[in-house]
């Protein structure tokens, strides 16, 4: 298959090189129209980004607004904006697990990057530079910066870069009940202490007196399809961070602001909230380019009662426009009880794709929470077997999706030890009954007509 000829001509770089991107014009709610006229039912807000769907006058007004007092304030000097100030006081108002200070950078990946300096900041502070080891998990994904990556279990998207990527790095396993429990007979509680025991002993491995922190997204995202953890997996985890003084980052840069139902993802955990957590996608809903950290007061005393300074920073940092914009688009999910809309239509996408697709015969599990649902493919629903990696079986759903009007996600490739073929869906928050019902009968087609072609493939091979 060769190069697109519009993607050799282009001077932009697409990501893709075979395939001509599609030119979106116009946005309205859930609808992208191209600019051949066709209307796309938007299921997955980009990746879980646009939860207010497209075409907001009032945040695009709040945003011109901004611009014509002044569009960009550097947060390395001696000046501030109000925006900022002001975006940081609404989604901290109350205080949310004792998080108090907000940093507010351009993507997710910068997210993380900055979390990870805080936390090797927060530790040379307390005079404990040895706490230089950091603990993830398997199979997830933070980001595609280096220092992102680094932090990332995404085989795939590691190799590539292995001679950059840090090495003070660890690795435990996800809370994947579907493939991860030992056998039919593991309980959950079972499973949660199997975990646990094993945190924990990759605390003792490396020194407890040398783990800074241990990172995990709260619902896992793309990689392994909106996979919540079992009851009481989170309390373990912060019970053996509390135990050896570590400190627990949080992503929610895709399951959170909303996206789960409440606004922080952790809120459904019953745990008191992690020490620094990521957020971003939902935060400015797309209209505007932001991400944040927010971390609590015991964070900030660190730095407070230290160098008094944040060793971190970005040009773009804190930026007035669009500060002002992702403000607009908190202010509306809660002017307009939004969230109350992610729990019920969250019900009802939920229980469609349960009476529409659990039967299927390639249909392994489907999963999530709120509007933030994913479907695993399997070739046998007993023995659990992926699909061959080169059979691209989730692609081919996403692609014919498109074909019938329904944009979703699909896998990010091979990201481990279980291949995860899954599509996800993330509409817009403001996504209503009729839209999922149409949502979940396509995706009920497309996945009939990739598993029509596969059979046929296999009965062709057997003959």
């Amino acid at each position: 298959m060769g190069i697109n000829r519009f993607v050799a001509d282009s001077n932009v770089l697409h990501r893709a090189l075979i395939d001509e991107p599609f030119d979106v014009v116009s946005g309205d709610g859930v609808i992208l129209t191209l600019a051949s006229g066709r209307e796309i039912i938007d299921g997955s807000a980009g990746p879980a980004v646009s939860c207010l769907g497209h075409n907001r006058p009032d945040i695009v007004a709040a945003v011109a607004a901004q611009m014509n007092k002044i569009a960009y304030v550097y947060s390395g000097s001696r000046f501030r904006c109000e925006a900022s100030e002001a975006l940081a006081t609404f989604i901290l108002k109350n205080k949310p697990g004792n998080l108090v200070k907000a940093i507010f950078v351009n993507s997710g990946s910068e997210a993380t990057d900055a979390a990870i300096k805080l936390a090797t900041q927060y530790w040379h502070e307390k005079g404990e530079p040895a706490r230089r080891n950091f603990i993830s998990r398997k199979q997830s994904y933070h980001g595609n910066t280096l220092g992102a990556l680094s932090v990332s279990g995404h085989a795939s998207r590691r190799a590539l870069y292995a001679d950059w990527v840090s090495h003070n790095v660890s690795f435990v396993d996800p809370c994947y009940a579907y493939r991860g429990k030992a056998d039919v007979e593991e309980t959950d509680e079972q499973y949660v202490a199997r975990l646990k025991q094993q945190l924990d002993d990759e605390f003792q491995r490396l020194g407890p007196n040398t783990v800074a922190a241990f990172f995990a997204e709260t619902i896992s995202g793309t990689t392994l399809g909106c996979l919540t953890a079992v009851s009481g997996y989170f309390k373990a985890v912060r019970e053996v961070c509390d135990k050896y003084g570590a400190l627990l980052v949080l992503d929610e840069i895709m399951c959170g602001m909303g996206r789960s139902g409440t606004m922080h993802a952790w809120e459904q955990e019953g745990i008191s909230g992690p020490d620094i957590q990521t957020i971003g996608k939902g935060l400015g809903g797309g209209f505007v380019p932001l991400s944040g950290v927010l971390l609590n007061q015991k964070i900030f005393d660190g730095l407070a009662h230290g160098s008094k300074k944040l060793m971190h920073g970005h040009t773009f940092q804190a930026h007035p426009t669009a500060c002002a914009g992702a403000l607009a688009v908190q202010q509306a999910v809660e002017k307009e009880n939004i969230l109350q809309n992610v729990r019920n239509m969250g019900v009802v996408l939920e229980n469609e794709l349960r009476k529409q697709l659990t039967d299927l015969p390639l249909v392994g599990d489907i999963r999530g929470r709120g509007l933030f649902w994913s479907v695993e493919f399997v070739t046998d629903k007993d023995t659990k077997k992926s699909f061959e990696e080169t059979e691209n079986f989730s692609t081919r759903i996403v692609d014919r999706s498109l074909e019938l009007g329904l944009n979703i996600l699909g896998n990010l490739g091979n990201t481990g030890e279980y291949y995860v073929d899954h599509v996800l869906l993330s509409p817009p928050y403001i996504i209503r009954q009729q839209e999922i019902l149409t949502i979940v009968g396509i995706l009920k087609q497309a996945v009939n007509d990739v598993s029509s072609e596969y059979f046929s493939n296999i009965n062709r091979v057997h003959l």
